[in-house]
């Protein structure tokens, strides 16, 4: 193991929900990751809290088992992967009652970061918070980690804001988004605030339009109980695509720290124009042998698996520049990315056929996380001034060889930076509630109008509708390409 990153202090990270899923597939493997590369302290120390009733040596089973499905053979050295073993505890804990507490609070540490990641439901949000004071878990050093779905509307948001604020001071509250952990999200900040070549051009003056699509292959499957109480509005647009665009449109902050980076923002969400009817088009797949409808209790639901949408910022910067929003279920190609499509040169000293077009920089979430940007060329070769399109082109795993492939996951990055009491890739309070103060009106006009999202076939770019979005301003979807 060749170590690049510097250890960060000794902590206790206590994992509630540590026998599920999320901790399963995400969590534990990322921490085996972050130990495997040398940036847990030897004094560190992961905690599993559940209802399930097992005891140590069957918890750190379950975590071996975990790291060996999700993480790489090549980074699963036996002896590494025994001592990661060796600091892995566990606690069966009843989380609206009192069965197990006390025993959780007598193995905790002082004198080291403490840590506790909710992975479990919203509604159990408020009975750990009172429990870790109750019990004297938490200090006022402590920081808590929560999942979304943080509220299900403005009033929700509201009412888990006060409850936790009733036991933690914002400080203390990492609400995480796991896109914000994404390489290629904080290297949005670093092409914009960190070359002089693109903030200049950043504003109505030369972006034509901007696009934000998170499209994946997947249906909802099993999560179509949940899935069906939120659709693509709440799972997808309220939080993830918020935050893309908030990163796309802010100002640059004074400086790069967690209030500074925030303010700017939520800047962004309080600009936000209302959205009219007309700007939204949400669909459902529907297929033969593959249909949401198949997925979920209600036979006659009118959830969006879809939703495409124009966004207008008012501001300065961005007046007149529309961003278009799109995220789905079951299509064509699994691609999140954003493109920022700039103007057209105002004027063409060659012939109009020459096949001249307008910049693109496209940067890619996944998969092959990368940015490419556009540029007009002359095409090789004798015949005259023939113009083509090409792209200078940055794959982080050609560019960067095995650097790239070593790039911390989301989850592994999101909750170092938890340890380190660094909150600016997480969201605020306030952040949130603004989001939700946006969302809440669109989705209850069209609750209202009792619309009916429009069909799309299962693998397919989306319901036509969405394509007129762009025709009818004479612009047109980047196509989905994996």
């Amino acid at each position: 193991m060749v170590s690049r990153v510097i250890p960060v202090d000794p902590f206790d990270l206590v994992i509630f929900g540590g026998s599920g899923d999320l901790a399963r597939r995400k969590i534990l493997p990322g921490l085996y990751r972050r130990f495997w590369d040398g940036q847990m302290p030897e004094e560190a120390r992961i905690i599993g809290a559940a209802r399930s009733e097992m005891d140590t040596e069957g918890y750190q089973q379950f975590v071996r088992d975990a790291v060996t499905e999700f993480v790489s053979k090549r980074k699963c050295d036996s002896d590494l992967l025994d001592q990661f073993i060796g600091k892995i505890d566990y606690v069966a804990v009843d989380a609206k009652g009192t069965d197990g507490w006390e025993k959780l609070a007598g193995i905790m540490r002082d004198g080291v970061v403490k840590a506790y990641y909710f992975s479990v439901g919203p509604n159990l949000f408020g009975d750990i918070a009172e429990r870790l004071h109750r019990f004297n878990i938490a200090d006022e050093d402590a920081r808590i980690v929560v999942e979304k779905p943080f509220g299900h509307n403005l009033e929700t948001a509201k009412a888990l804001n006060a409850t936790l604020a009733e036991h933690f001071a914002e400080t203390q509250i990492y609400r995480i988004d796991h896109y914000l952990g994404k390489e290629t999200v904080q290297n949005l900040m670093a092409v914009r605030f960190g070359n002089m070549l693109f903030e200049p051009l950043w504003n109505a003056q030369y972006v034509d339009h901007i696009q934000i699509t998170v499209a994946e292959t997947v249906g909802v499957g099993g999560r179509g109980e949940y899935y069906d109480r939120s659709g693509a509005m709440r799972d997808m647009v309220q939080n993830h695509m918020m935050q893309l665009l908030c990163l796309t449109a802010m100002e640059p902050p004074s400086r790069f720290d967690p209030d500074a980076v925030r303010d700017e923002k939520l800047k962004v969400i309080r600009a936000l124009e209302p959205v009219e009817p007309v700007d939204i088009v949400r669909g459902q797949y529907r297929g033969k042998g593959d249909d949401y409808l198949d997925d979920v209790e209600d036979r006659g639901s009118l959830t969006e698996s879809y939703v495409a949408m124009k966004i207008h910022v008012a501001n300065w910067r961005w007046n007149g520049t529309p961003f278009y929003l799109r995220t789905g279920k079951r299509m064509k190609a699994r691609v999140s990315e954003i493109v920022v499509r700039f103007k057209e040169p105002p004027h063409s000293i060659f012939e109009e056929d020459t096949g001249q077009s307008a910049n693109e920089l496209t940067i890619r979430l996944q998969p092959n996380e990368g940015m490419d940007l556009t540029v007009t060329i002359k095409e090789p070769g004798p015949g005259g001034m023939r113009l083509i399109d090409v792209p200078l082109d940055m794959t982080f795993a050609e560019a960067l060889g095995e650097e790239a492939a070593d790039v911390p996951d989301a989850y592994e990055r999101l909750i170092m930076d938890v340890i380190r009491g660094n909150q600016t890739l997480f969201m605020r309070g306030d952040e949130v509630e603004a989001a939700w103060a946006w969302t809440d009106p669109i989705i209850a006009n069209w609750t209202e109008r009792e619309d009916r999202p429009k069909s799309y076939e299962p693998g397919s770019v989306g319901p036509e509708e969405a394509l007129m979005l762009l025709h009818k301003d004479g612009r047109r979807w980047r196509e989905l390409r994996p």
